[in-house]
């Protein structure tokens, strides 16, 4: 009898692209400059297979985004049920934040990343730094004033706010918008499915990410600001497993390394883009199939998290903290610190939406406290490689709120998320045959 072959499931040619992305980009660094080099390859074909996987995971966002929280809110059905969803999610996403902050000035100021650093030997950047809104203004940017320029202009808090607004209203009319609500539905599983084949793109798509990351930066852009690079990939990793890992032990029981592995194909996208807005469409998709989370939740927690939860970039914030203080010989009160806390944990909140929040959010903090924002220019030769760790573990945080909240909810399929490996390795399986 012949024995039928394995096929390779969607996790591991995804994670395949990642290594031999990292191998191929860096064996290319050191290929002089020419035409093989920059035009063929990095400005050329890697160039051309990474903006097409962008592109498209990014055509979906807007879209689904508001078709999915519409009809989230819309199945939810009680409107005390949605209110206390919201609660808890966002309760979540504030405590996770400042603990990460305090953490990362925790580990910082041990390791002391900025100390014996020689300032006259840094490049001096020019910095410029959009500028952040007061929070009046954030709060009343919420609401749209025209929501169709909200979706052209790819503004997802009042994409959030108008969608939940429809959404609740359908569940408050129940069978006399029974037509609505049924094509929302219908509507939802529609961009589950061109979900489905956007993601046949994501081995080669990370492939070519990654490879023109490093055949750009190189390993060497590390250079002498690795010991501030290493803090801040500690604090991160620290973050993901510790925080979280405590946090889900906690409140469901069960184990954050099973829970990252099944939640990897995900990650590998949020890794190889940095975005956490673009890899929304394949955190919603991961969440249904792998993790065993119900649409109903997952449609609201996971857009929001996307919009306003960044613990990996409250912990870039807090490393830079200290390392620019300390590069500036600046020595920072515990009056400081606790600023610093709490101006990152509403930031993470307060500059959602903005171009750049990053860098915008690391400035409102630099100023709080009266450090040099010129600072931030000693760390942006590396920030792009930190970029796309932080937002894996930002994303990871958003699905570890969403499973908390689905299973306080009664919306978690506990026996999807126990499914042996080999039943998980395609996203969306049941959609479309990956493996």
């Amino acid at each position: 009898m012949k024995r039928e072959k394995k096929k390779i499931g969607l996790t591991t040619k995804i994670l395949l692209g990642l290594v031999i992305g990292f191998i191929f980009g860096c064996g290319l660094y050191f290929v002089p400059s020419g035409f093989l080099k920059d035009t063929l390859m990095v400005d050329g074909l890697l160039y051309l297979m990474g903006e097409v996987f962008l592109r498209a995971i990014k055509m979906l966002v807007v879209p689904l985004v508001f078709v999915s929280i519409v009809n989230g809110a819309a199945n939810i059905g009680d409107i005390k049920k949605l209110g206390r969803i919201g609660g808890r999610t966002l309760s979540f996403y504030i405590v996770t934040t400042a603990i990460a902050i305090s953490l990362a000035l925790g580990m910082a100021s041990i390791i002391d990343p900025g100390q014996n650093f020689d300032l006259s030997a840094a490049v001096e950047t020019e910095v410029e730094i959009g500028e952040s809104l007061p929070l009046v203004d954030v709060l009343l940017d919420m609401v749209p004033e025209n929501p169709i320029a909200a979706m052209t202009n790819g503004n997802m808090l009042q994409i959030i706010v108008f969608a939940l607004l429809i959404g609740v209203a359908l569940s408050a009319l129940g069978k006399k918008t029974k037509y609505v609500t049924d094509l929302f539905a219908q509507l939802n599983e529609l961009m589950m499915k061109i979900v489905g084949y956007v993601m046949l793109l994501a081995p080669i798509g990370v492939f070519a990410l990654i490879s023109r990351t490093f055949a750009s930066e190189g390993l060497g852009a590390i250079g002498p600001l690795i010991k501030y690079f290493g803090t801040v990939i500690l604090v991160l990793i620290m973050h993901a497993f510790l925080t979280y890992g405590s946090i889900l032990k906690l409140f469901t029981g069960l184990n954050i390394t099973t829970f990252i592995r099944k939640f990897f194909p995900a990650i590998s996208v949020g890794f190889s883009t940095a975005s956490s807005s673009g890899t929304l469409p394949v955190s919603l998709e991961v969440a249904e199939k792998n993790l065993g989370i119900s649409k109903n939740v997952s449609s609201f927690t996971l857009p929001l998290g996307a919009t306003i939860n960044m613990d990996g970039t409250a912990i870039m914030q807090g490393v830079a903290t200290i390392f620019i203080a300390q590069v500036y010989g600046i020595e920072l009160t515990f009056s400081q610190l606790l600023t610093v806390i709490i101006t990152a944990t509403l930031a993470s909140i307060g500059t959602a939406g903005v171009p750049g929040v990053g860098l915008i959010m690391l400035s409102m903090v630099l100023q709080s406290i009266n450090i040099p924002v010129e600072g931030i220019g000693l760390i942006m030769g590396i920030d792009r490689l930190l970029d796309m760790t932080r937002t894996a573990v930002n994303i990871v945080g958003d699905s570890v709120c969403t499973l908390i909240v689905a299973k306080k909810e009664g919306e978690f399929d506990e026996s999807k998320f126990r499914q042996k490996e080999n039943n998980f390795n395609g996203v969306a399986a049941s959609n479309l045959d990956y493996q």
